[in-house]
């Protein structure tokens, strides 16, 4: 297919239309000069995706005075400037598209998902397969034969809230559907620095389909003690890391460092795939703190080599485990515990491991580096503050607040202050953290 083809795609049948044109070049005696003129053809590309031709004449050069040339070389300027209108250039032609935005958004999706999206060593292939379907099954299905000026906020914002549950899942829709625009602005067939109408549809209040919860220090220990290998040891690495489960999985051997106690993440298995981190950010290295020894117990029993996988299946040592199997064993355990709840995985301890790590005396910039975020405000939605540390701090504050009314008080509360042990909101005691000692599978008694 030629360009005009690509081009008729491109705007849903639109045609740019290629003329000959040779008019003559005469002097225009009414104005100062007597410049040279001519008239042509142009074609005007409307926002419905219609052209409509419209006449113009363009000055070229004064015939008299100063600046002055000839006829002969007033006809070879006008062949120059009708060149690009006797035959556009695809260029040139797209240009006219991007004008005003006719281009069909069925036909820019499709160019996202081959370039974008087909960029296999870039983007993930998590990321490609789910913004594929939403592509594939929702967006262009709706919005494809539609031109994009001709998409409004209003009508992509109630489709959004009748077609969604999830305030997620609305929240990535509309993303996607932003990222097809802003994609189209770099080819040059939308307005640049215009925000796209997806961008302006309003979501309303974010909310969370399951309560929003993580189990306590007492919860994850029952459950840890009902767990068996390997799947106890993969979840205490999610406890006392923060790394997400398909990380872990993606361990192989030569990943782990037992003298230095860290594990490196290099990449992540999704569905038997073997792939890059989810980011840049998520490339690091990972303290394990005691369950190095663990480590060590478990390579000497696999004789582990530097290519084989930490987390390998039963039946084939040539492929890593699958989350699945954690996942129902996790439920089980919590289940026969009486702590199970929906949305509790490997990942509900990575929200634990950013929450307790500051719970210890971390800071939540450290919090962030070890998870992997690129900014605070990720960090921020995975940090909980539980019942029990909002009573303890306020308890603190009432305390300050009887304290400062009574002079001899305040004096006891000082002593006690100096006297009285670190308490589990401290970084450490006896050199154990309350997270180390929760990763050993032990109960921290307080």
């Amino acid at each position: 297919m030629g360009f005009e083809g690509n081009l008729q795609a491109l705007a849903g049948g639109l045609r740019v239309k290629a003329r000959v044109q040779h008019p003559k070049v005469t002097q225009r005696k009414d104005r100062p000069g007597w410049p040279w003129i001519f008239r042509y053809y142009e074609d005007e590309i409307q926002p419905d995706g219609s052209t409509k031709v419209l006449r113009r004449y363009h000055e070229i050069a004064p015939s008299k005075g100063d600046g002055a040339i000839s006829k002969k070389q007033a006809e070879i300027e006008r062949d120059k400037f009708l060149a690009k209108l006797n035959a556009p250039t695809a260029e040139e032609a797209v240009q006219q598209v991007a004008a005003t935005g006719v281009a069909l958004f069925g036909e820019v999706a499709r160019m996202y998902e081959e370039g974008y999206l087909g960029r296999v060593n870039q983007i993930a292939k998590p990321t490609r397969v789910k913004e594929k379907f939403y592509l594939d099954e929702y967006i262009v299905p709706r919005w494809g034969k539609l031109r994009l000026n001709q998409i409004q906020p209003k009508a992509v914002e109630d489709w959004l809230h009748t077609t969604f549950d999830s305030w997620w899942t609305m929240h990535g829709v509309r993303a996607i559907m932003s990222r097809v625009f802003y994609y189209a602005e770099g080819h040059g067939l939308w307005e640049e620095g215009k925000r796209s109408p997806a961008s302006k549809a309003k979501l309303g209040k974010k909310r969370y389909k399951n309560e929003r919860r993580i189990l306590s220090f007492d919860e994850t220990a029952r459950v840890l003690a009902r767990l068996e290998e390997p799947n106890k040891l993969i979840i205490e690495t999610c406890i006392a890391t923060g790394a997400r489960i398909s990380e872990v999985l993606g361990l192989k051997w030569r990943h782990v460092n037992l003298d230095a106690a860290t594990i490196k993440i290099e990449q992540r298995v999704w569905h038997q795939d073997v792939g890059r981190p989810k980011s840049e950010d998520s490339r690091r290295i990972l303290g394990i703190g005691d369950l190095a020894a663990r480590f060590r117990e478990k390579a000497a029993a696999d004789g582990a080599k530097p290519d084989a996988w930490v987390f390998h299946q039963k039946r084939d040592h040539d492929k890593p485990l699958w989350d699945s199997g954690v996942r129902d064993a996790l439920h089980q355990a919590a289940a026969a515990e009486g702590c199970d709840f929906p949305g509790l995985g490997p990942h509900s301890f990575r929200r634990a491991n950013i929450t307790w790590r500051q719970e210890v005396g971390g800071s939540a910039i450290e919090a962030s580096k070890i998870a992997g975020h690129a900014d605070l405000e990720m960090t921020g939605e995975y940090t909980f503050v539980a019942p029990e540390r909002q009573n303890e701090l306020t308890r603190r504050i009432q305390a300050k607040l009887a304290d400062a009314g009574h002079p001899a008080r305040k004096i006891e509360s000082v002593i006690r202050e100096v006297e009285a042990p670190p308490t589990n909101s401290s970084p450490a005691r006896d050199g154990v953290s309350v997270l180390d000692g929760l990763a050993l599978g032990t109960q921290v008694v307080q």
